[in-house]
């Protein structure tokens, strides 16, 4: 087993603060009444559930921003253009292909135009023109693999590791390997306008993990501060006023937790009320995009996407570990029918915010320690889907689902920008060359992050768990 810290020899932080007869909850209190008084900032308290830490390797990323397309863009129509889709159009496609979640028919050209963009010669379509303008940042992976063909499996398999079973997001175990570098910030922010996405929280769960370590969740469409995290100021009471009540609540909690100090939920209760005590004021900070200037709010644009792709800037820039942008939860990228329609209007969204973060970091001198993703939980067929009741309107004008092969692009985090990895085969169907399982670019993200995946592990059940359960391989081809 891989240890983070210097008290592994007792097991998790959570084991070793039980066994000094404290939880969590109670010593973090102490730790933070203490810095309180002495006017500290970031000064938390080493054995504090989100104290920021070196990873046992090196590495490049700090942070992660995981840009979640929802649903399953077409890669045969963003980033991996087929030319033999245009010979093959409304023909049958040669060879024996895999099967796909519905019947599909015959072979469907991208409506969109391509061209080539920066050094590196990245073909992209017109879907995504401005992101383009930084091809020689992304490393665009065309070789990406997943199990099953439908979203629900695929989602959890894409954010957890495993498709079916309870266990810890991304994010969870990147904000418990690496805590978080601002104690008045959750480690882990989900940014997701309109609603929860197919699974839900299940996307940002942490599982087993402490609850310290779950992905707290924003409904970025809503404009001000008090709309977008609830009770974030206290109209009734003065901050010092509360400090009190809070000093009281700490003193009853430690006293009830010392008589349960196996109950996690006890934990992650008196950590929740002292973190949205402190966020009174740093994420009305985070959150104010009114603080930018005028130039860099056009740059993003004044949408609900733009926005959200600002306040992530500006999260990041903070120190918060994992921040998680959801684009499509209420109406996915899931284009079974109208595709040129619906992939239009998405890319249109999310086209100019990805690029002005992109800029924006670079601007800053952050894109290096930032790990940018882009991708959705799998891709959709070059085949156009045929006429299916319950799940599509007939018009034979979409792509069904297709786990067999799609894209994702990375950037920034040390990956190897400029760069295309691996293929799909002739018509974009599955993965031909230099396959990327989903576990081995969870096994990669994490070694960019400074972790052997292997050996980076959490103790659940008589078990030692990880992200990539017994599977994945780093693949070098993506690191710089």
């Amino acid at each position: 087993m891989h240890h983070i810290d210097s008290v592994s020899s007792l097991g998790s932080r959570r084991e070793f603060l039980r066994r000094c007869g404290m939880g969590i909850g109670g010593l973090a209190m102490a730790s933070l009444l203490q810095q309180e008084l002495q006017g500290a900032q970031i000064n938390v308290d080493p054995m504090h559930p989100l104290a920021p830490r070196k990873p046992p390797l090196s590495f490049k990323a700090k942070r992660v921003i995981h840009i979640f397309a929802n649903g399953g863009a077409s890669q045969v129509d963003t980033f991996d253009r087929k030319v033999s889709l245009d010979k093959y159009h409304g023909q049958k496609l040669p060879g024996d292909y895999v099967a796909t979640e519905r019947k599909t028919g015959a072979a469907f050209r991208s409506p969109f135009t391509w061209k080539r963009y920066g050094k590196s010669g990245l073909e992209v379509s017109e879907l995504f023109a401005k992101t383009a303008e930084h091809a020689d940042d992304l490393c665009v992976i065309r070789s990406m693999k997943a199990d099953v063909p439908n979203h629900e499996p695929s989602l959890l398999l894409m954010n957890c590791g495993e498709a079916r079973q309870i266990r810890p997001s991304l994010g969870s175990w990147v904000t418990y390997g690496l805590g978080t570098e601002n104690e008045n910030l959750p480690g882990f922010m989900t940014l997701c306008p309109g609603g929860f996405p197919i699974q839900e929280t299940q996307n940002w769960q942490c599982g087993f993990l402490p609850g310290v370590y779950q992905g707290n969740y924003v409904d970025t469409a809503k404009r001000n501060v008090d709309e977008l995290i609830e009770n974030i100021r206290n109209h009734g009471l003065s901050r010092p006023a509360q400090r009190k009540q809070l000093d009281l609540l700490a003193k009853l909690n430690a006293a009830h937790q010392a008589t349960r100090p196996m109950d996690a939920a006890l934990e992650a209760r008196a950590q929740s009320f002292e973190m949205a005590y402190r966020m009174q004021l740093e994420a009305t900070d985070a959150f104010d995009i009114g603080r930018e200037s005028e130039k860099t709010r056009e740059m993003y644009g004044d949408t609900t996407l733009g926005r959200q792709f600002l306040i992530a800037r500006r999260l990041a820039e903070r120190g918060v570990r994992f921040i998680q942008l959801w684009h499509g939860a209420g109406q996915p990228w899931d284009s079974h029918d109208d595709l040129e329609k619906n992939h239009k209007r998405l890319a249109l969204e999310a086209d100019q915010p990805i690029a002005a973060l992109l800029a924006d970091l670079k601007r800053l001198g952050m894109l290096e320690e930032t790990l940018v993703i882009w991708g959705g939980e799998f891709g959709r067929t070059p085949t156009v889907e045929l006429p299916t009741p319950g799940s599509n309107q007939g018009k034979i004008n979409g792509r069904d689902h297709n786990s067999h092969g799609f894209t994702m692009w990375m950037a920034g985090g040390g990956v190897k920008a400029g760069t295309i990895y691996g293929e799909s085969d002739e018509f974009g169907f599955k993965a031909a060359k230099d396959v990327v399982h989903v576990h081995d670019l969870h096994a990669t993200i994490l070694r960019l992050l400074g972790f052997n995946h292997e050996e980076f592990t959490f103790r659940n059940a008589g078990r030692d768990y990880r992200l990539t359960d017994v599977h994945g391989n780093i693949v070098k081809g993506l690191i710089a």
